[in-house]
């Protein structure tokens, strides 16, 4: 192999991760997480707790009280007591299947995460059974179409609109029945929306109009029932794809503090924290087609080595057209295919597929290309990868830094066919993560992100006072 150690996505950016290694877990349940050659440990939780969250009210809205629960000889327990018992269950659970490198579950599993793709199978596995088990999420209800509670089906932004779907359908699996139930809350903007029926006509892009939507919609929810302020907005999420949606907190920066953030755009050097917001994978959906595998052609008829095409979109696709379009046959770059060609067959006859970022970090190349069964080459600095807190990026992709970009078709030549073989195959293998199925089934794209949520849930504790 070439003298490279380029193959390793977690150089993307100086941030740290979170990963599941509950043998790590203090005595306050505290996760922690971890850079990736696992030095330098820091909690998440950098707050104190204690005094970051005041005790829960009833919601006079909608007379939602905290509902009580007595045993014999036992004292009444708050709803909130309840449920934090159960997350501390949640967490030994973890922690001994972290401990004895085995999972335990009350029901036939379909599918059991293995091998190296996952930082840690066991922990993963048992984390996504209590996840099933006790993860319920409240979708707000204030608010109107368009604006809210609707978002875009198709297109670059569609992963955002499928979520809100899901949730407004009432088949999701963790929709809670009562907010008292509730692990955490979803507010149901759709930044998308708000871009297009909001921002007309497109002629001032100040971002003021879209944070304060947002931000009264946290004082309506907030003021209306008691579980913003408990928190601070810890167990409180929003999905968005759109490139924007990372500005939204600029504005009042104290108030989202601890608020999660699920986006597309996770760009660590522009405030995105690998501790606390949640990396969305970003998909293309063609007329309202899901995202589902297409394998493409086995590895011995890949003839390609390397394949891109797409748009002019920001410096770094500046750069790849610049060294390498239509410039060589083996490293096959196009800004626009000509009219003889076939996007999806070309991807599919690819060993490696190259996802420069856009205008922003992500791109849906990287989806594309794990769907397609085409080892994706990373090329975007601080892009902070989905789900890296289970999966393990190097033994399935590559990651190649902005500066190396003239040195591409060296890099890609410098791995062996069995290391590439091992790479493909682990493309196939995680393929389940990043299919988009309606309604949502364990291990997809869906369930993913909301583990990815659900951890950092986890990772919180409220107030029982």
């Amino acid at each position: 192999m070439a003298d490279f150690s380029c193959n390793i996505p977690f150089l993307l950016y100086p941030s740290v991760f979170l990963v599941l290694f509950f043998s790590t877990i203090n005595r306050h349940y505290h996760l922690y997480y971890f850079s990736y050659d696992m030095s330098n440990q820091t909690k998440i939780s950098g707050e104190n707790n204690s005094q970051l969250l005041s005790s829960p009210t009833s919601s006079p809205a909608l007379n939602f009280h905290n509902r009580s629960f007595v045993s014999s000889g036992e004292q009444k327990k708050s709803q909130i007591e309840i449920l934090e018992e159960g997350l501390a269950r949640a967490r030994a659970a973890i922690r001994s299947a972290s401990r004895f490198r085995r999972s335990s579950s009350n029901r036939t599993e379909s599918y059991v995460p293995k091998g190296s793709v996952y930082r840690n199978p066991y922990v993963f596995h048992q984390s996504h059974i209590e996840m099933q088990k006790r993860f319920r999420v409240w979708a707000y209800r204030e608010g109107d179409p368009p604006l809210f509670h609707k978002g875009p089906l198709k297109s670059i932004y569609s992963i955002e609109g499928q979520f809100i779907d899901e949730f407004e359908s009432d088949i999701s699996p963790f929709l809670a029945r009562h907010p008292d139930e509730a692990l955490a809350f979803f507010l149901p903007v759709s930044v998308a929306s708000i871009i297009e029926y909001v921002y007309r006509p497109h002629i001032n892009y100040s971002r003021l109009r879209l944070q304060n939507i947002v931000k009264d919609y946290i004082y309506l929810v907030s003021t209306r029932y008691s579980y913003w302020n408990r928190s601070n907005g810890a167990d409180h999420f929003m999905i968005s794809c759109h490139d924007w949606a990372p500005d939204v907190s600029a504005a009042d920066p104290k108030l989202f503090k601890n608020f999660i953030r699920v986006l597309c755009n996770a760009n660590s050097s522009e405030g995105f924290k690998p501790a606390r917001d949640v990396s969305l994978p970003e998909m293309l959906i063609h007329g309202g087609v899901l995202g589902q595998s297409q394998q493409g052609q086995p590895p011995n008829k890949r003839s390609i080595l390397a394949f891109f095409a797409g748009g002019e979109h920001g410096y770094v696709r500046k750069l790849l057209f610049k060294h390498w379009m239509q410039k060589d046959n083996d490293v096959r770059v196009y800004q626009y295919l000509p009219q003889t060609l076939n996007y999806s067959k070309l991807i599919g006859e690819s060993k490696f597929c190259l996802c420069p970022s856009g205008y922003e970090v992500a791109s849906p190349r990287v989806v594309e290309s794990i769907l397609s069964g085409c080892v994706p080459v990373i090329i975007s600095d601080h892009y902070v990868l989905p789900f890296s807190d289970v999966l393990d990026w190097s033994k399935f992709s590559v990651y190649i830094p902005i500066k190396k970009i003239p040195e591409i078709k060296t890099i890609l030549q410098g791995f062996s066919h069995e290391e590439y073989l091992r790479k493909q195959r682990r493309v196939l293998q995680v393929q389940r993560h990043f299919v988009l199925n309606r309604p949502a089934k364990p291990y997809d794209i869906m369930h993913m992100v909301m583990h990815s949520v659900w951890l950092r849930r986890l990772n919180r504790r409220l107030s029982l006072e």
